[in-house]
């Protein structure tokens, strides 16, 4: 009897679970017998997968907390690399994490074991020299955007772009109604919605500066309304704090929500970072805006070789959104820029149709397309196998 397929995946965080949970559920379409192995969540689990180890062992972040964990991961990184030694897979995915996955993925090519890394790391960005190691430990890259699927074969790495899963959940046409009803907004009101980002230093940096930006809007226009989403307790607290510098600003705190907020807002002010996807993917006109420490902007300012850092941006290739940052965001320009959007509707009509492109270039069936492709590697080192075989006989 032929042995059972094997498909070992390492997912490192809780959206790498998202992922690696769907992936297994469209591989079972392809291989209903398959057995998968290695680390993940509960959403990985509730597909019948089997984790060596609870995947929050590897759910680390920041700068110390990685180094004072660092003898446990190499310990864990080496189990999976002589299992998987011992036991050869029909494949390894690692899905993202790639300070992990990348190294681990690199060991199994060497012994023969087809490889496929799952959300691309930024080498597009900055390091870019990174692609090497990509080139050297994977058989194929799965991306999450078109551009950089251009990147990597420009570089001569297998790549497939798969789309995006929150283009693939979220609506094309979102119910800024259903938003506005839940957190008691008048249908009619003008709201603008405020994200100065969920790590303590960004609020610490960016919320005074977002509270400005909201009063020089509120001179020109004293019907606005304005909804603030707190990450986390700890960020409602010191948003709350911050606010008692603005009593006459109506602002609205809420506990989370903030594809909620987003959705219900005419236009967005936020921090640079992913929530710019969810944003796009909700139609709204945004603005971004960040402040770092001098001598780290400086210094990323000279790595990064994108001209942007807003996701709406990179992915059209072009300024579709104000992007301030640094000196460039005072509380005037962020307020021009807002205003923008609420004084002129055809501008952010424009803004909205461009909008709905892109979500249809990222609406691609992620999770299909990528259980698409493993397949396909998977049958390809097959028949590779069985015709050197036959050259054998």
């Amino acid at each position: 009897m032929a042995r059972r397929l094997r498909i070992g995946i390492v997912a490192g965080e809780a959206s790498g679970d998202i992922l690696g949970g769907a992936l297994i559920k469209a591989l079972r379409h392809h291989f209903p017998e398959a057995e998968f192995s290695g680390i993940g969540g509960p959403r990985m689990l509730e597909q019948g997968f089997h984790s060596f180890f609870p995947q929050e062992r590897l759910a680390v972040m920041g700068l110390v907390e990685p180094l004072k964990r660092l003898p446990e991961l190499l310990r864990i990184r080496r189990f999976l690399r002589r299992h998987y030694t011992e036991n050869p897979p029909d494949v390894f995915i690692g899905i993202d994490s790639p300070d992990f996955t990348l190294t681990l993925e690199g060991w199994l090519k060497e012994v023969g074991v087809p490889t496929v890394h799952y959300v691309s790391p930024s080498v597009w960005a900055w390091r870019q020299k990174r692609v090497h190691k990509v080139a050297r430990s994977v058989d194929l890259m799965l991306t999450l955007f078109p551009f950089e699927a251009d990147f990597y074969r420009d570089h001569q790495v297998p790549v497939t772009f798969v789309g995006h899963h929150l283009a693939d959940a979220m609506p094309l046409d979102p119910d800024q109604s259903a938003a506005r009803r839940e957190l008691n907004l008048a249908e009619d009101a003008r709201v603008i919605a405020l994200l100065p980002g969920s790590r303590a230093s960004e609020v610490e940096r960016l919320g005074p500066l977002f509270m400005q930006a909201a009063a020089w809007c509120l001179k020109q226009n004293p019907k606005l309304q304005f909804v603030i989403p707190a990450a986390n307790p700890l960020r409602y607290r010191q948003l709350h704090h911050q606010l008692a510098g603005y009593t006459e600003l109506p602002i609205q705190m809420v506990h989370g929500q903030s594809r909620t907020v987003m959705a219900a807002a005419d236009v967005v002010l936020m921090a640079s970072g992913t929530t710019s996807l969810e944003a796009l993917l909700l139609k709204k006109p945004m603005v971004i805006a960040y402040r770092m420490a001098g001598l780290s902007f400086a210094i990323l300012k000279r790595l990064v070789k994108s001209p942007w850092v807003g996701l709406p941006n990179i992915l059209a290739g072009e300024a579709l959104v104000p992007e301030l940052l640094q000196k460039d965001a005072t509380a005037e320009k962020m307020g021009r820029a807002l205003m923008t959007y609420i004084d002129d509707p055809s501008a952010a009509r424009l803004l909205t149709e461009r909008f709905y492109q892109l979500h249809r270039t990222l609406r691609q069936g992620a999770s299909e397309r990528a259980a698409e492709a493993v397949a396909e590697l998977i049958r390809s080192r097959r028949g590779e196998l069985e015709t050197a075989d036959e050259g054998v006989l």
